[in-house]
């Protein structure tokens, strides 16, 4: 018996030794270490920030000993490892997940450590409790509620400088101005007919340097008719999105129409009081509309030289968020409910590149719980579009690919800032393209921005204003099967 029990121990302590020396083969460490730090997206952090959402991220840990990882408040945070071993040539990983917060937020330590080291990394989550008083929800729980919207495109937005002789256009009226571009007179039916098919969000685009004055005074017809479509939304019981659509984007060659909100720091002291004054006024106009009402600062803002790719000029970016800053800052002075209203901001030109993204930084503001991003993806652009002789006529894997950048690249930027975002304008809008490509398109985009924790408005289509029937009724019922999956 006694000469069992030797054996025994003996055979478990090669068998222990047999396993350090594989271990250490593989370049582990042991109990000591003389390096250990936590990275996220290969940058050394030692802070983690999640929004409200469920959500989990992988950190990466780089130790040459073997660790061990904690985290204070097990409640709403958990590990996928505890433990791991040391590498001089490797890293080792644990993925840091956490809860729904639908309280205030809250926030935690996780402590790793590895022989004498310690490495504290904070975790903090935002909540969707709002400030004391606060009557309104959040831009989150906008987010979260917004199940596909739909913009109202070619109607309040028409635009037309009619200092210049125009013959074919002499308006009388403002639904002169509303029919311009070929759309019938919008009516309480028309918006009801689209609520019915399931959108709870539509976004009105609105132009409106035509309707003012020199001294920057909006007409009152032109005020009353915005404001009735506006209630035409709200009745329907959905979101309504209220915007400053043409007076900024693309001038080009087009003469009958002013881009006069523009990205350029060289005219920024000349654009900010006429473009605060604007806001205000419409502001005013809207400031006892409850939360169903959200405003957007501007539609596509481009550059003096209307440029559609990164521009050359970084203070293009300044002059964005300086003008988004005046935009916060103009609708929270008039009071009200405007004081907590959910305001939207884009980038230059609601664009979704690297370098858009990055050149935008949020608004400071009195209520942050209330500011949201929007971004517009017509990618592929060359299946999104008629792209004439560079037309892309199937959605294959190359397509897919290019959506999985876009949204991913995106969604990365605003959960950086800590900034709900939605894609305030996308769609696959040519439509002598196949239906059952586009069906692709929608079913793999919509699925796509549903799991980065969001959704989107589609660019007008699908639908027959006049005659209130859905012509593409394939597509609406693959977005609305991709983003209720």
């Amino acid at each position: 018996m006694k000469m069992k029990k030797i054996m025994t121990f003996l055979l478990l302590a090669v068998t222990a030794l047999s396993f350090q020396s594989c271990h250490d083969s593989d370049g582990g460490g042991s109990g000591s270490a003389s390096v250990l730090e936590a990275y996220k997206d290969s940058v050394i952090i030692d802070a983690l920030t999640f929004q409200i959402p469920a959500n989990s991220y992988i950190i990466g840990i780089n130790s040459d000993g073997d660790w061990t990882a904690e985290v204070a408040d097990t409640s709403w945070v958990t590990l996928s490892n505890h433990a791991g071993y040391g590498y001089s040539d490797k890293w080792s990983y644990t993925r840091v997940s956490v809860t729904k917060n639908s309280g205030e937020t809250r926030s935690t330590q996780l402590t790793i450590k590895a022989g004498n080291l310690t490495k504290v990394v904070t975790i903090t989550q935002n909540g969707a409790a709002l400030d004391p008083g606060d009557p309104f929800e959040s831009a989150y729980s906008f987010v979260e509620n917004l199940v596909l919207g739909y913009n109202l495109g070619n109607t309040l937005d028409s635009s037309h400088d009619l200092t210049q002789s125009k013959s074919w256009f002499n308006p009388k009226t403002v639904y002169d101005w509303e029919t311009a571009w070929g759309q019938p007179v919008t009516t309480q039916e028309m918006i009801d007919s689209i609520a019915a098919k399931g959108f709870n969000a539509i976004r009105v685009p609105v132009t409106w340097f035509p309707h003012m004055d020199g001294d920057g005074n909006v007409n009152a017809a032109w005020m009353d008719r915005v404001e009735e479509v506006v209630n035409y939304v709200l009745n329907a019981g959905c979101y309504c999105i209220l915007n400053v659509m043409h007076d900024s984007g693309d001038k080009g060659t087009r003469t009958d129409s002013i881009a006069w909100i523009v990205a350029d720091m060289d005219q920024y002291d000349a654009i900010s009081p006429r473009y605060k004054y604007l806001w205000t006024q419409i502001a005013t106009r809207f400031r006892d509309y409850n939360d169903k009402l959200l405003f957007e600062a501007f539609n596509e803002i481009l550059d003096e030289n209307y440029s559609w790719t990164d521009p050359n000029d970084a203070s293009a970016y300044t002059a964005v968020n300086l003008l988004e800053q005046d935009f916060v800052d103009a609708v929270r002075a008039t009071g009200g409910n405007n004081e907590y209203r959910n305001l939207v901001c884009n980038p230059y030109s609601a664009g979704n590149s690297q370098a858009k993204m990055d050149g935008w930084d949020p608004p400071t503001d009195i209520h942050p719980s209330h500011i949201l991003g929007s971004v517009h993806s017509y990618d592929p652009y060359n299946f999104c579009n008629d792209a004439g002789d560079y037309n892309v006529s199937v959605f294959d894997s190359d397509a897919q690919a290019e959506v999985d950048a876009v949204v991913s690249r995106v969604a990365k930027r605003y959960d950086d800032l800590g900034i709900p975002f939605f894609f305030g304008e996308f769609g696959a809008i040519d439509e002598d393209k196949s239906m059952t490509e586009r069906i692709k398109y929608a079913t793999y985009t919509m699925s796509k921005i549903r799991a980065n924790g969001t959704s989107g408005l589609w660019w007008m289509g699908l639908f027959d204003r006049t005659t209130l029937t859905w012509y593409e009724d394939e597509i609406v019922t693959a977005l609305f099967e991709a983003a209720r999956n």
